[in-house]
């Protein structure tokens, strides 16, 4: 946070703020442990557990304003919270938010997820690649000071890039699985792309969810055709999460991050791990060394379970 505010040259006090985050789940473990041993727990170990309790900290430690609210929609959380935010600059509603997510593994979630045999058994994340396995879990944090142009400007401040546009979509397709044709993330990147009202053909890179799991890649793939046609099969793909692991609650904000910093640069970040191609999934997905590039404009996709969808169009310097 204070990382974010000194790039920013600002100290944002009075901005909303909007975390994906799904809480510290130790004081529920806390207290069911201590449930079972007879033994009684503070109140307040559980209420400083809740999700809420982020932003609300962050608030007044930061002497930030409000709305603060945590998105606990699982893997596009963050990518909500952004797209919420810059909502609310866009609407006029606010001059400044501060947004993004945050996120860290513990061992009821590793147990949730290897109970459901989605994680990578031979150690590495390996999206779009055949004899991928699943995916692993990382820790991380990103966040974003939005503004209008119109307050950046008035007060010096060096834009570091733009969000152009979202659009968030549900496909209700299956309680943990996506739509086989990935018809609610195409859903999310069409209504991102129309806020921006930038054309498929402009963007020059996607971040894709890209999870490493055997259902979802195609699934993203199938999307992605559905985006950009014949050109799916030659704009430039990665998964940042080959070599972040998947950060849920705050991977939107992550990946954003990460391709903010990519079209700044000029430089996009490779999928790692990969091993050869998928006929299910026939996109360029940079395998194994970063590329260089002079595009203004890309998509980052999340999706979570339950059919959630998210997309958002972000714009060079």
């Amino acid at each position: 946070m204070a990382d974010a505010l000194s790039k920013a040259g600002h100290d944002a006090a009075g901005a909303p703020v909007l975390l994906g985050t799904n809480g510290d789940h130790s004081g529920n473990m806390r207290f069911w442990r201590a449930n079972a041993g007879g033994e009684q727990v503070p109140d307040s170990a559980v209420v400083n557990s809740l999700a809420g309790r982020l932003p609300d900290v962050i608030a007044e430690e930061f002497h930030f304003g409000r709305p603060r609210l945590a998105f606990v929609n699982a893997c596009v959380a963050a990518a909500n919270a952004i797209a919420y935010g810059a909502q609310l600059v866009s609407s006029g509603r606010a001059d400044q938010v501060v947004c993004g997510g945050a996120h860290v593994v513990t061992e009821d979630l590793f147990a949730k997820f290897d109970s459901g045999q989605a994680l990578a058994t031979d150690g590495a994340v390996r999206p779009f690649s055949k004899g991928r396995k699943g995916l692993l879990h990382g820790d991380g944090a990103a966040i974003l000071l939005l503004e209008s142009a119109d307050h950046a400007r008035k007060r010096g401040a060096t834009r570091l890039g733009s969000v152009l546009g979202w659009g968030l979509a549900a496909d209700a397709h299956h309680p943990v699985q996506p739509h086989p044709q990935g018809r609610g993330l195409a859903a999310a990147a069409r209504a991102a792309l129309r806020c921006a009202n930038v054309s498929p053909a402009d963007i020059g890179y996607v971040n894709a969810h890209g999870t490493g799991t055997p259902r979802n890649d195609p699934a993203e793939a199938w999307a992605l055709r559905e985006v950009f046609g014949e050109r799916a099969a030659t704009v430039p793909v990665s998964s940042t999460k080959s070599t972040t692991g998947h950060m849920l609650e705050a991977t939107g904000a992550v990946e954003a991050v990460i391709t903010l910093v990519a079209l700044a640069d000029g430089l996009l970040p490779p999928t790692a791990g990969f091993l050869e191609a998928d006929p299910e999934c026939p996109i360029d997905c940079i395998p194994h060394t970063a590329r260089h590039t002079q595009a203004r404009h890309a998509l980052s996709l999340n999706a979570a379970f339950g059919g959630a969808n998210a997309a958002l169009v972000l714009g060079a310097p």
